[in-house]
Formats: structure tokens, C-alpha cells, sequence
């Protein structure tokens, strides 16, 4: 059998990274794509914004069997952020095809967002596949308009993988929730106050759920070599639910801080001044990102920690489809905790 190649767009990202390493396990050759190289991996640099100069750099790629596409470019105009994130897969999906190269599948990731979530809107729970769309814009429907205009003329076909909140120990990725949490803890600790929940006591005790990375990795690696899989979306979640309220206080045990009841915070603006702060752990502990800003994406915190609804997925399609791993989240968030300490970018404390 000849060898799959992979390229993995948006490897320096939670999802994307995740992939690659787990593509390179089962014995794929992998290359990556993006504004940054990925330390150890064959790696395109590349603005996918710009069509020509795609294009030309994919001229090295033009043995891909196969592409995760996890590159992302937030905007907070939603006409923008489709109109501009489509471009970009369509940019790639040009290239390939001007080189020719042997495509098989493409494997996308579209978020719970793609349920209406960012607009506020009651999501019916547990979200399925096949619920109605709501009225757009929105990047994942335009992204997936793009992939079936094309599939419908090539000889590929796509998987759209849906995660949520993913879970990870990828360092400087504004949508990394455990460092948002790491980072929060250890600031409350240099400062001496327990650990409160940031966002407001209904978004406390709202049933929530995580993707780890790892995971949504090899499902993600399912998705590419599984055949029944083609044309089909997928949600993939851990597969169990929690509520902060109890998560919360996992995390004061596992990291040795006292738990105290919610404070709603705009982390945005509260956290803005902690930058000094930062810096005099980074220098005490010889952590790896001294720069706050570089490390956390508060905003990102902000969202997570003010959803006031359920967010649950129905995961039974793709348990049908042949892929039911499970993992306990409790574990998914203190093991990236604990990979974020070994890695130097949250402190190790003695306690």
C-alpha cells in the first residue's frame, strides 16, 4: 500500500498539531502548512489569504493524498470571517489542483458555532448533524459550501469533524482553554486570593463538554481512512459532560489552591494589568512565554465562562460510524495542566 501523505493547514494550532503528531504515529508522511514552520515537520509557509503565492508554495505538496484543514482566521464581522476563511480553503483547494495532486479526502473541523452558539441562540441540546442551519453568515457554512462546489467536480470527497471546547497543551493559541484556566490559577496564587470562577454563577452549574485533542486526533485519522465516512459530518466530543461547578473545584485540588464561590469577570479587561505580574513568574519559575498577551486569549475565557445555556452534542452518529472512543474530561484538562508545567509555561508548585 502506498504511503498517505498528509498536510495538516493550521498545524501550529491545538487541532492542527494534535493531528500531525498523531498522522506521524500511524506512519504517515506528514507536512504542514501555515504563517509559522512546525518544529520537526517537513513545513509550507504560507498567507492562505494570498492566491498566488498559495499556489507557488504548494508546489511541494503535490503528492498529498490527503488534507486536515484546521487553519483559521477569526474576525469579529462575521461577513468578513466567512468571506475571508473561505477564500483561504478555497486558495489551498486551487493549488492542489494545479499541481495535480492525488487528492483522496479532505478532513475539516467546524466548532459548536456552527450550531449558532456565538449568537447567542439557545441551541437545542443534544445538538445533532442534521439540525436546521440558521440563517448566515457563519465561516463553517461557507467553508463547507466551498468543499461540496468542489468535491462535486473532483474525485475527493470531505468529513466534517465537529469538536468543541478542545482541550490541549499547545502554548500560544488564544483558543486554548487550559491555559486560560492555568494561567488564571496562578495568577490568583501570586496574588494570594482563592480561585473564583470567572463568568457568572448560571454558566457555573450549565451542563458543558470538551474535546481533548488527542482524541479528536485519531478520530481524525478515522475520518480520513474510513470509507463509509465520505460526504458525512461528525460531532466528536470526550462523550461525557460536566459542569464547571464541579470542574472547578478539580482543578483547586489538582493545582493546590482553595476554591471560593464565582466572581463574574470581563477577563479582557480585568486581566489587562497583570502583564508585570506575569513576567515576574515567567522570570521565578524560567517559563518559556513571559509575555502574558502572546500566552492566554482572555477573550476567549471570557466566552467560554458566560455561556449561560447547555452545550451538548449528540455523539451517537459517529459511535454508529465505528469510531467510539471516550475520555474522561476531569483527566483531559489535568493532563494538559500537568504537559503545561512539564512544558514550562505554567509554573510547577510545591504545595
Amino acid at each position: 500500500m502506498t504511503q498517505p501523505v498528509a498536510l495538516v493547514a493550521g498545524a501550529n494550532g491545538i487541532i492542527g498539531n494534535a493531528t500531525a503528531q498523531e498522522l506521524r504515529r500511524q506512519g504517515w508522511k506528514v507536512r504542514t502548512l501555515g504563517r509559522q514552520t512546525v518544529a520537526d515537520f517537513d513545513s509550507l509557509t504560507v498567507d492562505l489569504t494570498d492566491a498566488a503565492s498559495t499556489r507557488e508554495a504548494l508546489a511541494r505538496a503535490r503528492d498529498t493524498t490527503h488534507l486536515f484543514y484546521a487553519s483559521l482566521s477569526p474576525d469579529p464581522d462575521l461577513a468578513i470571517e466567512a468571506n475571508r476563511n473561505a477564500g483561504m480553503l478555497r486558495h489551498l483547494l486551487d493549488g492542489l489542483g494545479a499541481v495535480n495532486a492525488p487528492l483522496q479526502r479532505v478532513v475539516i473541523y467546524q466548532g459548536f458555532k456552527i450550531y449558532g452558539i456565538h449568537l447567542g441562540a439557545v441551541v437545542r441540546t443534544p445538538a445533532r448533524e442534521n439540525d436546521p442551519p440558521h440563517m448566515p453568515p457563519n465561516l463553517y457554512m461557507a467553508q463547507e459550501e466551498v468543499l461540496r462546489a468542489y468535491a462535486g467536480r473532483a474525485s475527493w470527497d470531505y468529513v466534517a469533524l465537529r469538536p468543541d471546547v478542545v482541550v490541549g497543551d499547545v502554548i500560544g493559541n488564544p483558543m486554548n482553554i487550559a491555559l486560560v484556566v492555568g494561567v488564571f490559577a496562578e495568577i490568583s496564587r501570586a496574588l494570594g486570593i482563592p480561585l473564583r470562577f470567572p463568568g457568572t454563577a448560571r454558566a457555573y452549574r450549565q451542563l458543558v463538554q470538551f474535546t481533548d485533542a488527542g482524541l479528536l486526533a485519531r478520530a481524525s485519522h478515522w475520518a480520513a481512512i474510513t470509507q463509509q465516512a465520505g460526504g458525512e459530518a461528525f460531532n466528536v466530543t470526550n462523550g461525557d459532560v460536566f459542569r464547571w461547578e464541579r470542574m472547578w473545584e478539580d482543578v483547586g485540588s489538582h493545582l493546590g489552591l482553595a476554591v471560593a464561590s464565582p466572581v463574574p469577570l470581563t477577563l479582557t479587561r480585568h486581566m489587562a494589568d497583570k502583564g508585570p505580574l506575569w513576567r515576574e513568574l515567567a522570570e521565578r519559575h524560567g517559563l518559556v512565554e513571559p509575555d502574558i498577551a502572546r500566552l492566554v486569549g482572555w477573550g476567549f475565557g471570557d466566552f467560554i465562562f458566560h455561556t449561560e445555556t447547555d452545550v451538548i452534542s449528540d455523539v451517537n452518529k459517529i459511535y454508529r460510524f465505528g469510531f467510539s472512543e471516550r475520555m474522561d474530561s476531569t483527566a483531559s484538562l489535568m493532563g494538559a495542566l500537568a504537559r503545561l508545567q512539564e512544558r514550562k509555561a505554567l509554573p510547577t508548585v510545591i504545595f
